[in-house]
């Protein structure tokens, strides 16, 4: 593809991001079918809310089912040596003395917590009564794997099951769900590209973050410019694999979910279209490859 044809791809997409902008957008979409976002008791089948499903959503488990200690030995199950617990908290009303009313009690809430396992970690219990996951039938499109394969430099990509998906900087590695785990194929494929936006940014590659100390603070105006950045390289390089139009409401989405924090100034888009293309670019291996210089033999 030449320069010119490049240039229009890229063009087109951010134009049609900023049309779809002024239209107004539909909610961002999880791109996993099974995000943890209702994690429940095993026992009781009753969600946890609050806090407590944000507690327990941030775990790296598979299962959305925990239980406490004793729970698990009463059904005759045990915790795994070595398995982490993770915390839940809920309010109890307690009787104290009513000091403006000497005789008198009062009730005021206080804080508890109680620790739970997840499922994953409990041996010897019948788990027949858990729904079944079904995988979902998939196959790679051969566009968007190129891609990624060819991707110079490309940082290490970890995949499992656990529907989340980021980018570390300070270990340089992507970790993304498996595709069958998506709700599509071209959702699974803008995630990635999505985070291996991300990673070039890194010192080893186009070093984008190199004078800025912000971006790494999430609800920043850097981070969200960051992130603004990420979604527009991911959005063309879903146009080179022609799998844009599958794509294209999630990511409007996405852009209007960060530009609220920048004061929903559109311009931005176009700023960080600049930044996107360059991103871009270098996945694609338009960029040259900086040059590594080995020691002389002696």
């Amino acid at each position: 593809m030449n320069t010119k044809e490049k240039v229009d791809v890229y063009q087109m997409v951010t134009d049609r991001i900023i049309a779809k902008l002024k239209e107004g957008v539909c909610p961002w979409r999880h791109f996993a079918s099974n995000p943890l976002t209702e994690p429940k008791n095993f026992v009781s089948k009753r969600a946890y809310h609050g806090i407590n499903r944000l507690l327990l959503s941030g775990s790296k488990h598979n299962s959305d089912y925990y239980l406490t200690f004793n729970q698990c030995a009463d059904l005759s199950g045990r915790i795994k040596k070595g398995a982490k617990s993770e915390i839940v908290v809920f309010w109890r009303f307690i009787d104290v003395e009513d000091k403006d009313n000497p005789g008198e009690t009062k009730q005021i809430p206080f804080l508890k917590y109680y620790r739970v396992f997840s499922i994953e970690d409990a041996e010897g219990i019948d788990y027949a009564k858990l729904p079944e996951q079904t995988e979902r039938d998939s196959d790679p499109i051969e566009e968007a794997e190129a891609i990624v394969n060819n991707m110079p430099n490309r940082p290490r990509i970890v995949i499992d099951k656990t529907p989340k998906a980021f980018y570390s900087p300070s270990e340089d590695y992507v970790y993304m769900t498996e595709r069958t785990a998506c709700v599509s194929d071209s959702a699974y494929y803008s995630t990635l590209l999505h985070e291996l936006g991300h990673s070039v940014a890194h010192k080893s590659r186009l070093n984008l973050m190199e004078n800025d100390t912000a971006w790494g603070r999430f609800g920043s105006k850097s981070y969200s410019q960051e992130e603004l950045r990420a979604e527009m390289s991911s959005a063309m390089l879903c146009a080179e694999a022609g799998i844009f139009q599958e794509t294209e409401e999630n990511s409007v989405a996405y852009i209007a979910n960060w530009l609220t924090k920048l004061e929903n100034d559109k311009t931005l888009v176009v700023h960080a279209a600049g930044k996107a293309q360059k991103a871009a670019d270098w996945i694609l291996g338009r960029t040259e490859q900086p040059r590594v210089d080995l020691p002389m033999a002696a």
